[in-house]
């Protein structure tokens, strides 16, 4: 298993630490992984499709027959490791925010929010306009709206 940065759970319960660490083992990809295939498949693309990087997976695929892109994958699977790393740094990121983000009470969030005085959707009180509607917001209309 690979070491994650405490930084990324400092701020969490131990539940949530918990829920952290099994969501992050099912995103991670290990690095020996995708250098055999960038080694061994890397003139189909698969490597890129390892890392969910669809668009030059699909270049790869176009271009095969021209024996290019397996020379480029002889290439790549020694940059492997540290894409792989870099993927597994974003994952950790990504999945720290979602848990962190969701532990928001939802009363905390209601009283946080306000609405468009012109369509009454919800809106970020620190918004200029509405995104639903697209009227302008003006902050004295939101504190008279808090008012009542």
């Amino acid at each position: 298993m690979q070491i994650i940065d405490p930084l990324y759970t400092a701020s969490m319960t131990d539940q949530q630490r918990a829920w952290f660490y099994a969501e992050y083992e099912r995103a991670r990809k290990d690095e020996t992984t995708g250098v055999l295939l960038a080694l061994f498949l890397g003139a189909f693309g698969i490597h890129h499709f390892y890392l969910r990087r669809n668009t030059a997976g699909i270049v790869y695929l176009i271009f095969f027959w021209t024996g290019i892109t397996a020379i480029l994958g002889v290439i790549e699977c020694f940059f492997m490791p540290d894409r792989v790393r870099q993927y597994n740094t974003a994952q950790a990121i990504y999945i720290s925010s979602q848990i962190l983000g969701s532990s928001i009470h939802n009363s905390e969030a209601a009283a946080a929010l306000s609405y468009c005085p012109s369509c009454s959707s919800p809106i970020d009180p620190s918004a200029s306009f509405c995104t639903h509607c697209g009227v302008a917001i003006t902050h004295n209309q939101l504190s008279a709206q808090t008012a009542i």
